[in-house]
């Protein structure tokens, strides 16, 4: 085992998590991709008057998922949607095809991925990486309405 050169922690905060604020995000998208739900997110926080805490998320699907990735170069998404293709390719003799043969492989891409997040509110700000976005992963071809559960769990202002 290598030892790290060096390991440091910000003192712990503490705060009263007395508050619990919802909605839910409805997203149209247009077939499979990507889209950006970070500026949503962030949005919902201020409405809440969020502080210090927590947001999930939770897509309300099986054949669409959400997660965190690289928000700078673009690429990063092309690529992670050619890998998630060769994973769950649509001609593998899938046995569950009812709504077409991008059916099964949306749902694999779905377990691959997340259907839930959670990401640290700290100042009323997500915490996320300089590079990070949160995104809404469509799996299927032909475009959907999405439905996003936000929850905002913890001090507001």
């Amino acid at each position: 085992m290598v030892a790290p050169k060096s390991i440091s922690r910000s003192a712990p905060s503490t705060v009263a998590a007395s508050t619990i604020v919802s909605s839910l995000l409805t997203v149209e998208t247009s077939g499979t991709g990507f889209t950006d739900l970070t500026a949503e997110v962030a949005k919902f926080l201020r409405d809440a008057a969020a502080r210090e805490g927590a947001v999930m998320l939770f897509i309300r699907h099986t054949s669409a998922s959400l997660t965190i990735q690289e928000n700078a170069d673009p690429t990063v998404l092309v690529d992670l949607a050619t890998a998630l293709n060769r994973l769950a390719p649509e001609n593998a003799g899938w046995r569950h095809d009812t709504e077409g043969p991008d059916d099964m492989p949306a749902h694999i891409k779905t377990m691959l991925t997340a259907t839930s997040l959670q990401v640290p509110v700290l100042q009323g700000t997500l915490a996320l990486g300089t590079w990070q976005a949160i995104y809404l992963t469509e799996n299927r071809a032909r475009p959907h309405r999405r439905e996003i559960v936000l929850q905002f769990v913890g001090s507001v202002d």
